[in-house]
């Protein structure tokens, strides 16, 4: 079953946290999930730890707990105190039912960093990658044996952003190990999304519809922008904006074909001053909803 989820970064940024801080967060459930009509949401900053308030104040608005962004050190730890310091966050994805873990490893990123431009990232060898790989699958093998999938967050400003970065990393990592695809920052990394989806369809857990506004992410590289500097010049945007890069419908349909089944989620992070939330999101949904339709993947018949 297709399901359709937001992030609240679209309202409240959890790298910078001073972006969007005046929206009340009642504001964004109520718009998320009663005005916009979105089934499900991911975490951020403003949630409850405690998993059963989590689960109690989402459904008041008539949304579920999609997942989460879980950050691994395992270039700086090891896989057992990996594995300690996930238990609470696992207790959140178990106890609403969530089918899988947002990884990404942030040891050594600087997509967070304000001062620090994307182009500035660590890169890893193909030794280091290897390493990483396996300490990666068997933090994977244990989330699964608790009955939840690593979905691996490629990202820019990380270690696995460019398309042979995810290829290497895929080829590193086992069965256990899949990927959330992220349209934006993939392209946002080089990558054709199409391409690179169609590569790795049969291993993506998860999928992040993100857009992209290409002559900003061009100026961003020109200019040694940060990835937050990146994200305020309005870097990412939502399916059906039509200053956006992308076209959804392609990748939807290599989705259909691998007969995927889960979520669809639009993480598309702006300066919600400039760009309204309630506004660029109902245009998400409404775009994101009409292509997986015309690819067949979400065979509902619309209300």
């Amino acid at each position: 079953m297709i399901l359709y989820g937001t992030n609240p970064i679209a309202w409240a940024n959890d790298d910078d946290q001073s972006i969007g801080a005046h929206i009340p967060t009642e504001q964004i459930l109520h718009e998320a999930g009663r005005l916009i009509g979105f089934d499900g949401i991911e975490n951020g900053h403003r949630w409850p730890e405690d998993p059963a308030e989590l689960k109690s104040l989402l459904a008041g608005y008539g949304l579920r707990f999609v997942s989460g962004w879980y950050s691994t050190h395992l270039l700086t730890r090891s896989v057992e105190d990996e594995i300690a310091s996930v238990q609470g966050h696992l207790a959140r994805l178990k106890a609403n039912g969530c089918k899988v873990c947002i990884v990404c490893e942030c040891s050594n990123t600087v997509h967070g960093s304000p001062d620090v431009a994307v182009n500035d990232r660590p890169r890893l060898t193909a030794n280091e990658m290897a390493e990483f790989g396996a300490r990666m699958e068997q933090f994977a093998a244990y989330l699964a044996k608790q009955g939840i999938t690593l979905a691996y967050h490629h990202h820019m400003g990380t270690v696995v952003e460019t398309p042979d970065e995810i290829d290497a990393f895929m080829a590193a990592t086992g069965p256990a190990t899949h990927l959330l695809f992220d349209a934006g920052h993939c392209t946002f990394g080089g990558g054709d999304p199409a391409e690179v989806l169609a590569r790795h369809v049969g291993r993506v857990a998860h999928f992040h519809a993100k857009n992209i506004r290409r002559p900003v992410t061009e100026r961003v590289r020109a200019e040694g922008m940060s990835f937050i500097q990146g994200v305020l010049a309005g870097a990412f945007t939502v399916p059906g904006d039509p200053e956006g890069e992308i076209d959804f419908v392609p990748l939807m349909r290599i989705l259909a074909d691998a007969g995927y089944d889960g979520w669809l989620v639009i993480e598309a992070e702006q300066d919600p001053e400039i760009r309204n939330p309630l506004e660029y999101q109902t245009m998400g949904l409404k775009a994101l909803k009409a292509a997986a339709r015309e690819a067949g993947l979400d065979q509902t018949v619309p209300a």
